[in-house]
């Protein structure tokens, strides 16, 4: 069983998926962990043409609207920008137990896998490797090619937990959003946040 992480950098990059991203961020809030969220340009594009979600433009307004939608707790969540280099995940003396980008573009692990952090979601990234603490990459991307898969060769030797969004098929969903929680729960089970998003192997009934 993985140690419960209390305080979660979760970052959203312009990988097609934000739905995943997005839901991630609701179970968080609801099993009321503390949230550092960090949302890329890219990723306010694709959240625009993925979803129905509307973010404005300022960290301040877009941690205002998403507290008010998914009803956190005061202070519970914080948005930080590209370049908030004062922000407590770009420091290991900071308090985050664990990171997530959650989807990871291949632009992003490629950056965390050389140790460019040129924005503040690479050097998050990075206090979490030098740090030692727990780090988790969901890709959204296909098909690999050699560059793609020896970089995440690289994260995974370092100990980066590489959670693909390949969702199962064996508990029969019928809709896309058990495709979503099918992975968020894989992510959520990483963090040892526990949850009921669907049925475990072994728990799923038979069908003739």
């Amino acid at each position: 069983m993985n140690r419960s992480a209390q305080a979660i950098s979760l970052a959203l990059t312009g990988a097609s998926g934000a739905q995943y991203g997005l839901r991630l961020l609701e179970c968080l809030i609801a099993a009321d962990r503390q949230v550092y969220l960090m949302i890329s340009k890219a990723a306010r594009v694709v959240i625009a043409s993925e979803t129905d979600w509307k973010l404005p433009g300022r960290p301040i307004d877009i941690a205002r609207e998403l507290s008010q939608q998914l009803h956190a707790k005061s202070g519970q969540l914080r948005v930080f920008g590209d370049e908030e280099w004062t922000a407590p995940v770009a420091s290991g003396s900071a308090t985050a137990d664990a990171m997530v980008v959650c989807p990871c573009t291949m632009a992003t692990l490629s950056s965390i896998a050389h140790g460019s952090s040129r924005n503040l979601i690479e050097r998050a990234a990075d206090v979490m490797l030098k740090e030692q603490r727990k780090l988790i990459l969901v890709p959204r991307e296909t098909p690999f090619f050699a560059v793609h898969l020896e970089n995440m060769l690289t994260l995974a030797r370092l100990g980066v937990v590489m959670l693909a969004a390949n969702p199962g098929f064996y508990h029969r969903p019928t809709r896309a959003g058990q495709l979503v929680d099918f992975i968020v729960a894989r992510v959520l089970d990483h963090l040892g946040v526990e949850h009921e998003l669907g049925p475990r192997w072994g728990q799923v009934e038979e069908h003739g």
